[in-house]
Formats: C-alpha cells, sequence, structure tokens
C-alpha cells in the first residue's frame, strides 16, 4: 500500500508562513506603497512613426484651406473670402504615385505641393503630425508616408528618452504599418512642456522630416483612480463567481477553501510586487487574473479527490482521508507545475520588459498556486471538519464506505 504523507502535520506551520509573508506585503504596501505603472496613473500617450516627408503643402490665396486625412484619401475643404465653399476630394485609389497626389492637390487655386520624396503610394496612406494646424499657409504642412524599410527599434526610442523618468515604450503594428506608443507619467501642469521636450529630443535624433507624430492623449488622474478601482471590481467579481460554482458542484466549506486559496495566492503576488516595487500594469493583473484560474483547477482536482476518498477508503477520520488524497494527487500537482513553469521560466530569461516581470509574477503565482492548493485549502477544510464522523457501511464489494451527515443530502 503506498505511504501516506502526513501533510496535516504541516498545516499550522504553513498558515503562520503565508501569514508573516501577507502582513509583511500589508506593511510594505502601506509604508512603501505600489509601483503602479502608467496604465494606473495620470501621464501621456503618444503614437509616432518614424517616416519619410512625401510632400509639403502650402497655401498663399485669400480663402481658408484645411487639409484632411483619412485611410481612404485626402480632402481639400475651401471656404471664406474669394473662393466658393467646396470640398476637393482626392482618392488614393485614383491616384498611384506622390508626383499624381501633387499634381492633383496642385490643381487647386493657391495649393502648392512640394514633392519631397518621390514614391508609390503606400496602402496605408499618407498623414500628418497630430499637432500641426491643418489649415494651409505660408508655413509648409508636411505630409509622411510611414518607412517600412527603417531599421529603428523601440530600444532605439528608449535610449532616445532615457533622460526623462517613467518612459515606456511599445511597439505596435506590424512592420509594414509599424508606430512606437511612448507612455509617460505627468503631473498637473507639466503634460505640455514635458510633451515637447520630449519631441524635441526625437527630432534631434531622427530628423525633424523623419518623425511623425501620429496622435496623443492625456490621462487624467480621475480615470486612472477609476481603472484601478474597476480592477479591483473585476478580481472581486471572479472571487464570487469562483466560489458559486464551486459551491454549486462540492459544499460551501470546500468552496470557501478554493476562495480562500486564490485569495491567498493573490495577496502572496501583491506582497512580492510590493516587496521588489516591481512595477503594477495591466500586463501583471492579467497575471494575477491567470494564477486565480490555475489556482482554482489544481484546488478543484484536490477537492474533488477528496470528495471520493470519503466515500470509497477507510479512515477513522476526515484528517486521514484528506492526508489520503493529497498524497494520491501530490504528483499531478507538482508535475504540473513544473512542466508550466519550465515555459514560464523560458519567458522570464529570454524576454525583457513587461512579458519578462510577467513571467517571474507567473513565477511567484504557480509556486504560490501549488503550495496553497495543499497546505492553505486542505488546512481549512480540516479546520472545518475535524470533527466529522464516519459510519462504516457494508458493501458487496467488501470495502467500508464511509460518509457524513454533510453527503447525506
Amino acid at each position: 500500500m503506498k505511504k501516506v504523507i502526513q501533510f496535516s502535520k504541516f498545516f499550522p506551520c504553513a498558515v503562520v508562513l503565508s501569514a508573516v509573508i501577507i502582513i509583511a506585503g500589508v506593511v510594505s504596501t502601506a509604508t512603501r506603497g505600489i509601483n503602479f505603472g502608467l496604465d494606473f496613473k495620470p501621464g501621456m500617450i503618444e503614437e509616432i512613426k518614424i517616416a519619410n516627408t512625401a510632400l509639403e503643402v502650402t497655401y498663399s490665396g485669400t480663402a481658408t484651406v484645411s487639409l484632411e486625412t483619412s485611410e481612404n484619401g485626402i480632402d481639400l475643404v475651401v471656404s471664406g473670402i474669394g473662393e466658393e465653399n467646396r470640398t476637393e476630394s482626392i482618392l488614393y485609389s485614383e491616384v498611384k504615385s506622390v508626383s499624381e497626389l501633387a499634381a492633383r492637390m496642385n490643381a487647386v487655386n493657391g495649393v502648392s505641393a512640394h514633392i519631397k520624396k518621390e514614391m508609390a503610394l503606400p496602402a496605408e496612406g499618407l498623414f500628418v503630425n497630430s499637432g500641426a494646424s491643418k489649415n494651409l499657409g505660408e508655413k509648409p504642412l508636411s505630409l509622411f508616408v510611414a518607412d517600412n524599410e527603417s531599421a529603428v527599434t523601440a530600444d532605439e526610442i528608449r535610449d532616445t528618452l532615457k533622460a526623462f523618468d517613467d518612459v515606456d515604450v511599445k511597439t505596435l503594428g506590424s512592420d509594414s504599418e509599424r508606430s512606437f506608443q511612448i507612455r509617460m507619467g505627468v503631473t498637473g501642469d507639466e503634460g505640455k512642456t514635458i510633451q515637447a521636450d520630449t519631441n524635441k529630443a526625437l527630432v534631434e535624433k531622427f530628423g525633424a522630416d523623419k518623425v511623425a507624430f501620429v496622435k496623443s492623449d492625456f490621462i487624467g488622474a480621475q480615470f486612472s483612480q477609476t481603472l484601478i478601482r474597476d480592477s479591483i471590481i473585476l478580481v472581486l467579481a471572479t472571487l464570487v463567481l469562483i466560489f458559486i460554482y464551486s459551491a454549486i458542484r462540492f459544499h460551501w466549506d470546500f468552496a470557501l477553501a478554493a476562495v480562500i486559496a486564490i485569495v491567498h495566492d493573490s495577496l502572496i503576488m501583491v506582497s512580492f510586487i510590493s516587496f521588489i516595487q516591481m512595477e503594477f500594469s495591466t500586463t501583471t493583473l492579467a497575471a494575477i487574473l491567470t494564477i486565480i484560474g490555475y489556482s482554482i483547477n489544481a484546488t478543484v482536482v484536490i477537492l474533488d479527490r477528496v470528495r471520493s476518498d470519503i466515500k470509497i477508503i477507510e479512515a477513522k477520520s476526515f484528517k486521514e482521508v484528506l492526508n489520503s488524497a493529497l498524497t494520491s494527487t501530490l504528483s499531478r500537482s507538482v508535475i504540473t507545475t513544473l512542466t508550466t513553469l519550465f515555459a514560464v521560466l523560458a519567458l522570464f530569461f529570454f524576454t525583457t520588459g513587461t512579458i519578462h516581470d510577467f513571467s517571474l509574477a507567473l513565477t511567484v503565482g504557480l509556486i504560490s498556486g501549488c503550495y496553497s492548493s495543499i497546505f492553505i485549502a486542505g488546512a481549512f477544510i480540516l479546520a472545518i471538519r475535524k470533527n466529522q464522523k464516519f459510519v462504516t457501511v457494508a458493501a458487496s464489494a467488501n470495502i467500508s464506505q464511509f460518509k457524513s451527515a454533510d453527503d447525506a443530502e
């Protein structure tokens, strides 16, 4: 007969250890705080493209002419004194090259389009800097085309902006439509100043005719607080749904044990994040939710085995049943955790940035999830059912069956 490991002997030590870590995490969070990433605090978001200036457009007439770009083409909106109000639409499907586009624009009275780079028009068309005035005048308005042959990477953008604090750079889109999202934490009225300084640094590095600012937005403090609140609600709602599912499948105490185990894992991860001051971002939140799903799966397997063993094995107490079930599922729990860890550790050692942090948080969560499924959930169930009485029932197969008053329902 397979030797039964007496896991119950380690329950008190495990509970004390977890309590110490979580309390230390709470103290760390209260004194040092959580290093919230740009997803959760006020800041600036700007999208840029490393591009080529295809055209420079000016206007010398008396009317007002504004230039609007879209994915389908370019609109020249003419209004005001000396001209009939109208819109000249130039679709990309009608022109095949920059020179053909310039010829169509030059046909509008007073508009002058100077070719800077002759080339076939790309599928994504042309665009202008987000902060540039769309009203044409003597100052040239640059029309950019994405530089798909450029070897500029997100690391180069980060290096250019290393003098600024709290900067995160991500690559967006495929190679043919690559752009870079720059996020910076700002407070008060410094947003416009920092934006101007970062834009100046980028222009000095890559050239005024190579940097196109696609769009920019500012995230206010109220929005950041709302995002934090919604994230907390999301986690709490997940816990409630898991409790309802577990209560339907098992019994209320089993369901509560499962919820306690995943709350334990979440608190351990938050404590770890606070200890090392890892940036808490939406990626980190995704890691916590991933571990909640992983941990409940591991816990449900153990609880299902406990429920099954109550009915089929000979035992004098619930402690014996619980130790037997934990021993039976130990290899499954360990092997599942280790195989998942191999993939996560590969991400940890061979990636950088947010994926590196994601894998580190997952590593802590996986270890905690395996541990809590055995020791934390087990300790709670044993505390609730330690006085459960078993009644031997003769079975035709000469196997003693034990059934509690709860299972008689």
